[in-house]
């Protein structure tokens, strides 16, 4: 058994590839996921590091209408495989999902049939590296890879969350699109256009 390891892992040892230069030192990946509506627009966030505390990476995916459980799983693969593809043997996981850690480190059985696969794929990929840890820290400690989260949820819900550069003047608000349609048992009939999943909208009666 690879000492390396967390004692206590569910993740049993698999044949190694050659390790490129700096494979067997450790990264580290902050990870964030969330979801507005639970479910709703989701999105997950992961920023890296390399051993030396620079920033080796940062991950961003809206993921469309999910989970917040969902949506930190899918920031935890994202981060295993992009060490994987990248050849980075060792991996430290942050996150501030206690119930995602305690799930991978055996703690927490895994009842949902959403998280299940998740889950499944995430052993699969863990599987691949030479070292893996995980950890679970305060929302406060992982501000980066929130930010990274929302910025995906408003790229997803298109909206602009770029900070703008500096003397630039603030951008007009666009005014709301209006499209018309009709009620009929008590559901909403478009009469022209369409509406992505996760959007908000605001309905005015026209009685005329």
């Amino acid at each position: 058994m690879n000492p390396d390891r967390e004692s206590g892992s569910l993740f049993g040892e698999s044949a190694a590839p050659p390790r490129p230069s700096g494979a067997a030192e450790w990264i580290t990946a902050f990870c964030d996921g969330g979801s507005r509506g639970n479910p709703g627009p989701a999105g997950y966030g992961v920023s890296i590091e390399g051993h030396d505390g620079k920033k080796v990476a940062e991950l961003s995916e809206f993921i469309g209408k999910t989970t917040n459980n969902v949506a930190e799983y899918s920031g935890l693969l994202a981060a295993v495989e992009f060490a994987l593809r990248e050849g980075h043997r060792r991996l430290r996981v942050v996150s501030d999902s206690e119930l995602m850690v305690k799930q991978i480190q055996g703690r927490y059985k895994v009842n949902s049939p959403d998280l299940r696969p998740l889950y499944e794929e995430a052993k699969r990929r863990i599987a691949g590296l030479d070292a893996f840890r995980i950890e679970h820290v305060l929302r406060g400690k992982n501000k980066n890879a929130d930010r990274l989260a929302n910025l995906a949820m408003d790229k997803g819900m298109g909206r602009n969350s770029a900070p703008a550069a500096p003397g630039a003047r603030p951008s007009k608000p666009e005014p709301p699109k209006v499209l018309k349609g009709y009620v009929k048992g008590g559901v909403i009939h478009l009469i022209e256009g369409e509406l992505p999943d996760g959007v908000f909208v605001r309905v005015t009666v026209d009685r005329q």
